[in-house]
């Protein structure tokens, strides 16, 4: 891993909420700031139909110059067209003109190759999206590929690659089971852990919040977001309970005061797993 690769690897670990904007209204870039997410994703790709690509780009790159000139840029993540596509070349040129983003997001991935040029042409860490079952069944080799930082898939196109009817109990078992293989993944490879998909339906808080307790329990780093509106709902779930804040104090303090390696709290055992993870809970 390079140390450009690295450096990026520690930093994205901590992005709880993506949130995408369309390259076709840049003017949302600043509202996405203002909502306080952690990155802000320009789409290039699904969100820009064909024939507006090209209005797209040089509207970004005008973007970017305006926001360097006034010296208020803030690094952009950019989602680009797949690899090997006649959009693809052009975005990588339009990456190569923004030195100063904070990385892309590569979509459809499906071989390590792929994710090396990326790094190798823009000389930015990228973020492979998992999208078809080819993708999903060569993650492993995925990993290697020097420039990788982290996964991320999108859920319904991975469901019409498999034929998979979405919105059924059996559509939860598959996205657990990929959340299961990225996150296997990634940990093995010493990548960010990967990064949860969109909920699509943003009217809907209670089950956007069950999702993140989902994920986040599963060990994931944060969540594509489609709405500003999400971003807060996602960082309120992601907030420990005072109970549980509480417990963590005690078992820490205990152990402080103690230095044993196993003793009890309310009839519970505490061992050093549990004290590793109280440590990790009070710290954020």
């Amino acid at each position: 891993m390079d140390s450009l690769t690295n450096h990026k690897l520690n930093s994205i670990a901590h992005n709880k909420t993506w949130l995408f904007v369309p390259a076709t209204r840049i003017d949302r870039v600043e509202k996405a700031f203002a909502s306080g997410a952690d990155a802000v994703i320009v789409d290039l790709e699904d969100a820009v139909a064909k024939q507006d690509k090209a209005k797209a780009r040089d509207t970004l790159k005008n973007y970017y110059n305006e926001q360097n000139k006034a010296q208020i840029y803030r690094p952009i993540w950019l989602r680009i067209n797949k690899a090997g596509s006649e959009e693809f070349f052009k975005d990588i040129v339009l990456c190569q003109q923004m030195p100063n983003l904070a990385g892309v997001l590569l979509a459809k991935a499906e071989q390590a190759s792929d994710i090396e040029s990326v790094h190798q042409l823009t000389g930015l860490p990228v973020i492979a999206l998992i999208e078809s079952a080819i993708g999903l069944y060569q993650i492993d080799s995925m990993a290697k590929a020097v420039g990788l930082v982290a996964f991320s898939y999108g859920f319904l196109d991975l469901c019409n690659d498999l034929q998979v009817q979405v919105g059924t109990p059996s559509a939860d078992i598959i996205a657990n089971q990929i959340r299961y293989q990225l996150i296997l993944t990634s940990k093995v490879h010493q990548l960010s852990p990967p990064i949860d998909t969109i909920y699509p339906d943003f009217k809907d808080e209670v089950g956007l919040g069950d999702r993140v307790q989902l994920w986040s329990q599963m060990g994931m780093s944060g969540m594509l977001c489609i709405h500003p509106k999400q971003v807060e709902i996602v960082h309120q779930a992601l907030q420990p309970t005072d109970s549980e804040l509480e417990f963590a104090k005690r078992v820490v303090e205990e152990y402080e005061r103690s230095g044993k390696a196993i003793f009890t709290i309310d009839g519970e055992m505490v061992d050093a797993p549990v004290i590793t993870r109280s440590r990790q809970l009070l710290a954020k």
